[in-house]
């Protein structure tokens, strides 16, 4: 005869004792939850650091410049965003864009992908910039310094809406000063005007002038051909002759300068992120980070920046910005998973043992024995 404390699944006692029993290795499992350092924790903390510190530097010398921030559109006072409009403005941007590369954490987002290329001390790589997104710029050059790599750097200097697109502060005049101040060692070689066919197209003459007097006042080499393709192969000839014998390792991409990647289209093609290898498709006019990508060489698209922030766990344009080393990039939360398993086999084996004891009461029942009530 069946025990009459053998539950049976119809049992409301029962049903609360399974609850409470689940509801008590859940919490087991939950609070076995500990937080663990990423991959390259220090590189990532000093990068953010320094590019925080570069961003200070930058906002004291536009103040000093009697600069005007827009508190509105550039809510955390950085001086990293510039107007709608200027006359050095190629191109249309989203401002959120702008804003969640202001957070200095974006700069551990460089390190990771860094080291995602196989990238190591003293490596060379070919960086493309543009006036664009210069968070997203500060976020590079912090990653490069942390970690010790030869960056030889172009520049397409003309700016989309909300970049730094102040035709008397431009990104070279940024760097310029970030260079005086000891915060970096690198700095663009060469320079483009950018825009439509990187020399300026859509801008007016006034914009194009004002753009070739920030090249010549930075002592930059000027990028200045009549043909799109005749740039982009001056881009590699020069960026090959900077490396030498060490030889380009990885081609940076920050932003669609036309130099850099050809064709607009090119970037959605690629996509944003870390690509060891190109894919083969149709690319039309295929620019200088084709060339690198179909010779094998990693290649790192910054283009999609609040797509690459959500994906390494940073927040879309914060107000206010977060404190450094904050974010997943920096730290996750673990699970113990012995503990995890246990707590499921747990959760299993009860409901196994009480469908097992109800299914043989029902066959009793079947058999005409009348099972006992549980108590």
């Amino acid at each position: 005869m069946a025990s009459k404390y053998n539950p049976t699944i119809q049992s409301t006692t029962v049903l609360i004792i399974l609850a409470a029993w689940s509801i008590l290795l859940f919490a087991w499992a939950a609070h076995s939850r500990s937080y663990v350092k990423e991959p390259y924790y220090t590189q990532k903390l000093e990068a953010a650091k320094l590019m925080k510190h570069a961003m200070q530097v930058i906002k004291k010398e536009r103040m000093e410049k009697g600069v005007f921030i827009d508190n509105v559109n550039d809510p955390n006072q950085t001086a990293l965003i510039g107007q709608k409009y200027s006359l050095i403005t190629t191109d249309r941007g989203s401002l959120d864009e702008k804003l969640t590369a202001t957070n200095p954490n974006f700069a551990a987002v460089m390190v990771a992908m860094l080291h995602e290329a196989g990238l190591e001390k003293g490596d060379d790589v070919a960086v493309a910039m543009t006036g664009g997104v210069p968070g997203a710029n500060l976020a590079l050059l912090s990653a490069l310094e942390v970690m010790d790599l030869k960056a030889h750097i172009i520049t397409s200097l003309g700016s989309a809406m909300w970049g730094a697109n102040d035709p008397n502060f431009t990104w070279l005049d940024m760097e310029a000063a970030l260079v005086k101040a000891g915060v970096f060692s690198h700095r663009t070689f060469a320079a483009s005007l950018g825009g439509g066919s990187d020399k300026g197209r859509r801008l007016s003459p006034r914009g194009r002038e004002l753009l070739s007097e920030a090249i010549q006042r930075n002592n930059v080499h000027l990028i200045h051909m009549n043909e799109l393709s005749e740039s982009i192969q001056t881009r590699i000839a020069l960026y090959d002759s900077a490396a030498g014998q060490q030889k380009i390792q990885a081609y940076i991409n920050i932003g669609g300068g036309a130099g850099s990647l050809g064709h607009s289209i090119n970037g959605r093609l690629i996509g944003s992120g870390v690509r060891k290898q190109l894919k083969m498709r149709n690319y039309q006019i295929a620019g200088a980070i084709i060339h690198y990508g179909q010779k094998g060489i990693p290649i790192i698209n910054i283009q999609d920046i609040n797509a690459i922030a959500t994906d390494y766990g940073l927040p879309v344009a914060p107000v206010p910005l977060p404190d450094v080393g904050t974010g997943e990039v920096f730290v996750k939360a673990r699970y113990n998973l012995a503990i995890t398993w246990i707590a499921l086999f747990g959760v299993i084996a009860a409901l196994g043992y009480v469908g097992w004891v109800s299914q043989k009461r029902v066959r009793l029942a079947d058999q005409g024995v009348e099972p006992e009530e549980l108590l």
